[in-house]
Order: structure tokens, then sequence, then C-alpha cells
């Protein structure tokens, strides 16, 4: 296809997903799929859990459409549905964590035995050459990749526009990797997947109106994270230790997420919590304490992410060692770790920068 084809289907598919969102918002309220404020969500009236469902709609018709030129479209069509079905009886019904993640676990089982993809390696990002896991080894580590993922996106999913807009970098990251290595259908649905979260980012922003606002929900968030784990699982386990992309670099394209999961868990567990206990101790919210607004946090966060994305593609470009670009993300997420637990620290400079009153940081939303 030419460019302007390219363009006229994007364009397709950027207002299918807009009228989907339109039409599933009615659905929304009707069966109750809204979501209420509580002591952790701070939001202003009922919204529809729909933007996740919504998306899954117009990626499913993407799937059906170009079902020939996609490896296992049945596969991952049905994979997705599951999915998004139980997330949303989690958003309507509020199910039990463990039940969700045994539903993620059997998901993985089932594109491991149908695909025969699995994480065989790390590629030499502790500096002493290819790690390669043993049989079932590999397939416990893929276990938990997947539902780290998944979870990780859906923990991510706080303020307006975020979950949206670093899934937007994080598919634009993933297109520059393919387009390089001149993987049209990869890059081409990158971009769809981007075209059809700007409604939803749209519509979650307020810019169609307040009253009109939706919400990704559970359903969403972990459809995000399903696909771009397997993605980037495709793109860095292959044959004869080749590879799409690196596995450290895949690290830096979900940095975000994966960084802000990792540390609230390690801060749960010290306090004595379960490490999937709710709180409002996430990057985001504490963006917020410090005396960002919540739209001031959005472009802030989303910036960090462009950086790590920028600094993982330039040492793919570079072929910077494998070891010194993972040692660099684990300081990242060490330095992370300390201003999170310390953001009275970051707060005093943040208000200082913005002339806010000295309020104390504990009473900041």
């Amino acid at each position: 296809m030419s460019f302007f084809d390219y363009l006229i289907e994007l364009s397709m598919f950027f207002f299918l997903s807009l009228a989907v969102l339109y039409c599933m918002r009615k659905v929304g309220y009707a069966v109750g799929l809204v979501d209420k404020p509580n002591a952790r969500k701070l939001h202003q009236g009922s919204v529809p859990l729909v933007g996740g469902i919504s998306i899954c709609i117009t990626v499913l018709y993407f799937l059906y459409v170009n079902a020939e030129d996609l490896e296992y479209p049945g596969l991952f069509a049905s994979c997705l549905t599951v999915l998004v079905l139980i997330g949303v009886a989690d958003d309507r019904f509020d199910i039990s964590y463990k039940l969700r993640m045994g539903i993620q676990a059997i998901l993985t089982l089932v594109m491991i035995h149908h695909t025969g993809l699995t994480l065989t390696h790390i590629g030499n990002a502790l500096g002493f050459g290819v790690w390669h896991f043993p049989p079932i080894v590999d397939t416990v580590v893929t276990l938990f990749a997947v539902i780290g993922a998944i979870n990780a996106f859906n923990m991510v999913d706080g303020i307006d526009g975020l979950l949206g807009g670093l899934t937007i970098v994080v598919f634009a990251s993933l297109g520059v990797v393919f387009y390089s290595h001149g993987l049209e259908e990869p890059t081409y649905f990158s971009a769809v997947f981007i075209t059809i979260t700007i409604p939803f980012v749209l519509f979650n922003l307020g810019y169609f109106g307040k009253v009109r606002k939706v919400f990704m929900g559970d359903a969403g968030s972990m459809m995000i994270g399903f696909t771009v784990i397997w993605i980037l699982i495709g793109g860095t386990q292959m044959a004869d230790d080749t590879y799409v992309i690196r596995p450290v670099t895949a690290l830096w394209l979900i940095a975000v997420p994966l960084i802000d999961m990792m540390a609230i868990m390690i801060r749960r567990i010290r306090k004595g919590h379960s490490p999937f206990h709710p709180d409002r101790e996430h990057f985001h919210h504490i963006m917020q304490r410090i005396g960002f607004t919540p739209r001031e946090a959005l472009v802030v966060i989303c910036a960090v992410q462009i950086l790590y994305s920028t600094i993982g593609l330039l040492g793919e470009y570079f072929q910077v060692p494998e070891y010194i670009m993972f040692y660099t993300i684990v300081g990242c997420f060490l330095f992370h770790t300390y201003w999170m637990t310390h953001s009275f620290q970051m707060a005093k400079i943040v208000r200082k920068w913005k002339k806010l009153e000295d309020v104390p940081v504990e009473e900041r939303v």
C-alpha cells in the first residue's frame, strides 16, 4: 500500500474508535459499568469504564480485516476477548485479584502452547554472556513477565490521560524499532494502536466535554499490558540468539510502568502489606502530593517515559553493550525508589519553583 492508502486506513480506524467510544458510553451507564468516587478515586460523578472495551472492539476489527498478514490473529483475538471480559467483570463486580491472575496465567500458557514463544534468554544483560533459561524455567519466567507487565500497566492507570499517553509513547517506540528493521506489518499495527488510542485520550481528558468523559478500566489496562508484553517477547526471543529488540531495550520501552510497579510493591511489602494492597503511593499520586496538578503530573510522567524510550532506542541504535544498559536502568530504578520514599525533599523543590505556599505534603492531593 502507498502512504496515502495507509493514511486513509488510519483515519478510518480513528473515526471507528471514536464512534465505538461514543456508543459504549451509553452502554456503560445502562449496565452500571461506571467508576464512582471513593477514598482513592477523587474524580467527580460516575464515569463509564468503557475505554478498554472500545479499544478492544477496534483492535478485533483490525485483526479480522488483516488476518492474512498477521501471525496467530485468531489466537490473539480470543485471548484479548477473554482478558477484556475478565476486566469488565472486575470493573463491575470487583473480583478477586487471585482469580484475575489465574486467568492471566492460563491465557499465557495458551499463548505459549500455540506459539512456542517463551522468554528463553535475557541476552548479555549481566555481562557474562547470553544467559539461557532451561526448559520449564523459561515458561515460569514468561508467566511472571506477562502477569507482571499486565499488572504494571494496570497499576499505572491513576490520572486522566496517563495510561493512554504512556500507551502512545510505548507503541511509538515499538514502531520506530520495527520500522528500522523494515518490518511493515508490526510497524503498521503500532501506528493503528496509537490511532485508536487517541480518541480515548481525548475523551478521558474531557476534550469532548466533562460529561462525556470515559475511563479505561481494568479491561483496557490489562489488554494493553498483554499486547505490549507479547509484542516484546516476539521481538526479543528468536532463534540463534537473533532479535528485533534486545531484551534489555524492552525494559527501557516500558520503564515507567515497570519501575513504578516494582517500587510500589517493595514499599508495600516493607510496610507489611500485600503487594496488591491498593493505596495512593504511586508515581502519579506522589507527583500530585508534592505540588503538581494532575495535568502537570501527566506531562512530567509521559516526558520521563519518552526519555527512557529515547535512551533505550539510542542504546539499540548504537549497540551500547547490553550490560551497561541493564545496570543503568537498575540505577534508574534505585534513583526512582529513593526519591519516591523521600518525596518531602522533592516537595520543597517543586513548591519553591512553583512559588506555592508551604503546605505539608500529606495535605496535597
